[in-house]
């Protein structure tokens, strides 16, 4: 059996790096409000993990990709989101990609990842399809 993550405690600034509070921002998301972009989705998906929030995750994966669960490295804290670039993702595309990098820091060292991710369009609602890591 694999050991699940505790949620963190609720921020009151939105981890995605808009400015916001977490509630008004990507918090309405991950309690059911539909993204309306697939930059909006790719920033609530940071956030959530940010908070560790595995359910949020998972609804928001297409399902012919998603993973079973989510494995959260306990001593990584997702601090930053860059957004870099994208394609499509507007109120009349039914795909997308956004470009990102996301920092990191695990054990006191600063890291970031770089991902290049694709999104689409699942009965109407964006969803994160899959990404490619460079770097």
């Amino acid at each position: 059996m694999s050991k699940r993550r505790k949620a963190r405690p609720i921020p009151v600034e939105c981890p995605c790096g808009l400015p916001a509070n977490y509630a008004d921002c990507c918090g309405r998301l991950h309690r059911g409000a539909a993204a309306t972009t697939a930059e909006q989705l790719m920033r609530s998906r940071f956030s959530a993990f940010a908070v560790g929030d595995e359910a949020y995750l998972l609804r928001s994966w297409d399902p012919s990709t998603r993973p079973a669960e989510v494995d959260f490295d306990p001593g990584m804290r997702w601090e930053r989101l860059e957004i870099l670039g994208s394609t499509g993702g507007g109120p009349f595309h039914t795909e997308a990609t956004v470009e990102f990098r996301a920092h990191y820091r695990v054990g006191g060292v600063a890291g970031d990842m770089h991902e290049n991710s694709r999104f689409r369009r699942d009965d109407g609602a964006w969803v994160y399809l899959d990404g490619v890591v460079t770097d």
